[in-house]
C-alpha cells in the first residue's frame, strides 16, 4: 500500500491487463456474474446466426456451441459472441457501457396484439331507430324498439356483440312510447266514461 500526501494508507490498483483480442470485453462487476439457461439460448441464437451468416465456420461454431454450455458467467458468454453481430435489433441503453454484447441487456418489451373489432350489433341499431322514429308520433314503432331491443340484449350477452348503450336507449324510448299509448287510452277510456 502506498501513502496518501496526508499519511493514510490506499490500496494501490493493479494495471489493467491487456487482452489478446481487441473484442474481449474488459471484466466488470456484471461479467462476473452468473449466467442463466436463458443467457445461454440467447448466445446460442447469436452463433445460430452468424454460422447461417458464413461468420462462423462450422468448426468453430462448434466449438463455441460446446464453450456455451460450459460457461458459468456472462463474461464467459461475451468472450464468445464478442466479434459478432448481436442481431438485427439494437441493444439496449448501457448494455454496451458494461462491456457486453446486445443480447444480454433487458429484453424488448412486446407490443401488445390488438384486439379485433367487436361488431356492433344489428338488432341493437334497429331498437334505438324504432325508439327514435316511435317519439314524434306515438306510434307502434315502439312495440317493435321494445321487441327488438331485448333480441338484441340476449344476442349481445350470447355473442359479445357491441351496443348494450344503443339496445337499452332503443328500450327506453321504445317502453316510453308503449307508456304514452297505454295513457292515451286510459285518458280516452276515462272521457269516454264522463
Amino acid at each position: 500500500m502506498a501513502e496518501q500526501p496526508w499519511g493514510q494508507p490506499y490500496p494501490v490498483r493493479p494495471q489493467q491487463q491487456s487482452y489478446g483480442q481487441p473484442w474481449q470485453p474488459a471484466p466488470t462487476a456484471q461479467s462476473a456474474m452468473r449466467a442463466s439457461n436463458t443467457d445461454r439460448d440467447r448466445t446460442v441464437d447469436v452463433l445460430k446466426a452468424a454460422y447461417a451468416e458464413g461468420r462462423l465456420s462450422r468448426e468453430e461454431y462448434g466449438q463455441r456451441f460446446d464453450a456455451v454450455h460450459k460457461a458459468q458467467t456472462y463474461g464467459q458468454l461475451a468472450q464468445l459472441v464478442g466479434d459478432l453481430p448481436s442481431g438485427p435489433m439494437p441493444g439496449p441503453f448501457g448494455a454496451a457501457a458494461v462491456g457486453l454484447p446486445a443480447a444480454y441487456g433487458p429484453m424488448p418489451m412486446p407490443l401488445p396484439m390488438p384486439l379485433p373489432a367487436r361488431r356492433v350489433n344489428g338488432m341493437a341499431i334497429t331498437s334505438l331507430a324504432l325508439g327514435v322514429l316511435s317519439l314524434p308520433t306515438l306510434g307502434a314503432a315502439g312495440l317493435g324498439a321494445v321487441a327488438t331491443g331485448h333480441v338484441a340484449k340476449a344476442q349481445i350477452r350470447a355473442r359479445g356483440d357491441e351496443g348494450a348503450g344503443l339496445a337499452t336507449i332503443g328500450l327506453v324510448l321504445g317502453w316510453l312510447s308503449v307508456g304514452g299509448w297505454v295513457l292515451l287510452f286510459l285518458l280516452a277510456g276515462f272521457g269516454a266514461l264522463d
